[in-house]
């Protein structure tokens, strides 16, 4: 697992890496009313390396974000993760942030995240619920509560559209999720097998249409946590799976028990007494892997801590 992620304002530190270390990616559809805004804002803060990744707008995104002087490429593949992958493939600096195109990120805080840069894989903005709905600030609690129940981790804001990445470890991560969820997917992976922290960022209003479904995409985000903690943190599953069996089993058994104890061999049924058997002995397995799984984690730990010291 990784160190407890914390949250800094780094007000008082000065950013460890430079601004042309850093490529800004602008994952874009349709964000004529902002992307000018943002670009000159960008520039002005001083970055240079500015990747804006068009998602096959319909409107003059392209042209005005051209028009600004940005990069402008095409993405591959659907939906943000296809403007993720696509942005990976062209980046040459040891560094990269993502953040959205709409307006409602500020390149002011970017210096924040330059801050931790080399200590941390990657970075999450932790944005202030001001602008947020109140209906996707209550999707947010429960899919934070739901990963840092499932990982063991206290993240604030894992859904955050600002964050960032050593450009090394992007490439190395898996890209299943089409849309955006793949900011999950990115920071689960991180979580489990690197270091992660945030920061504090502001959140403001957005300029244009809203392209995110509160329920849509906000259960297939849960389900994208559900579906990696399977994957890799099989401990809860196995835990809740060995309950699910062991509860009922027990109970079957210790009924027939009671009923032939009282009413003689006329009394029990020896089908359910066997059908508890069989559940118990699958629940008991369940939590036997756990253990050894929980053993094994414990291990991986040790030794990715070593790992650490031993580069520092």
């Amino acid at each position: 697992m990784t160190p407890e992620p914390s949250t800094t304002t780094g007000d008082s530190i000065q950013p460890q890496i430079e601004k042309d270390e850093v490529t800004i990616v602008l994952p874009v559809l349709d964000e004529e009313a902002a992307i000018g805004k943002v670009l000159d804002e960008l520039k002005r803060e001083g970055y240079t390396n500015i990747l804006v990744v068009d998602g096959y707008s319909q409107d003059d995104t392209v042209k005005i974000a051209r028009a600004a002087g940005a990069q402008v490429i095409t993405q591959h593949g659907t939906g943000k993760t296809g403007g993720i992958k696509t942005a990976i493939e062209y980046i040459k600096t040891p560094y990269l942030l993502v953040m959205d195109g709409d307006g409602t990120y500020s390149a002011k805080d970017i210096e924040k995240f330059l801050t931790f840069a080399e200590k941390f894989d990657q970075i999450l903005g932790n944005r202030k619920n001001d602008n947020i709905p109140s209906l996707h600030r209550l999707g947010n609690w429960i899919i934070n509560t739901s990963l840092n129940v499932l990982f063991g981790t206290s993240l604030s804001d894992v859904c955050t559209g600002m964050y960032m990445m050593r450009t090394d470890v992007a490439r190395k991560l898996e890209y299943k999720s089409r849309g955006f969820n793949v900011e999950v997917e990115m920071a689960i992976q991180n979580l489990w097998n690197g270091s992660v922290t945030e920061v504090p960022i502001g959140y403001g209003e957005r300029l244009g249409k809203r392209k995110l479904s509160s329920w849509g995409d906000g259960l297939k985000i849960l389900w994208t946590v559900i579906r990696m903690s399977i994957t890799y943190n099989p401990l809860f599953f196995l835990t809740a799976t060995g309950a699910l069996f062991t509860l009922p089993g027990s109970y079957l058994i210790i009924r027939q028990f009671y009923l032939r104890l009282r009413f003689g061999a006329l009394g029990w049924n020896e089908s359910y007494f066997y059908l508890g058997l069989i559940l118990f002995i699958i629940g008991i397995n369940s939590f036997t892997t756990a253990m050894n799984i929980l053993l094994g984690k414990r291990q991986e730990r040790r030794i990715i801590l070593e790992i650490r010291e031993s580069r520092t």
